[in-house]
């Protein structure tokens, strides 16, 4: 019996997380985002023309904080992948509400900072359900 749930639970752990956001909200909220952001696959193809003072959120769901190749990141976001912080629906959601507040918080300290200083008080679920639909995830 526990071999079976075992094996249940896993493959319920296997499945890939699904967004709860609002897809089509999000794509509209996402004009506040692209002045800073744009989206474009791994092959250059843009999906959402922006700019590039943030980094490209193509693939962000599960990926490990700070690591999009050829990105000047500032070193708290960099030292917060390096501690495990994995983009989720979650994630996303409270460090776009408040990105240096978040990584005080999980970083646990209070020097930390963030090279984002616009905070998006609602709707980041919907985007980020919007940046996992075109990313194809």
């Amino acid at each position: 019996m526990n071999r079976i749930l075992a094996t249940a639970i896993a493959g319920l752990l296997a499945l890939p997380a699904y967004a709860e956001g609002d897809a089509e909200a999000g794509k509209k909220t996402f004009n506040k985002c692209k002045s800073c952001h744009q989206i474009a696959d791994s092959e250059g193809e843009v999906i959402v023309k922006g700019g590039k003072t943030g980094p490209n959120l193509y693939g962000i769901a599960g990926r490990t904080a700070g690591t999009v190749e050829d990105f000047k990141y500032g070193d708290s976001i960099v030292a917060a992948g390096e501690n495990g912080l994995v983009w989720d629906e979650t994630t996303f959601v409270e460090y776009a509400k408040d990105p240096k507040a978040f990584l005080k918080d999980y970083l646990g300290e209070t020097s930390a900072k963030s090279k984002m200083t616009f905070k998006l008080k609602k709707g980041a679920e919907d985007v980020y359900a919007y940046i996992v639909s075109v990313s194809g995830e």
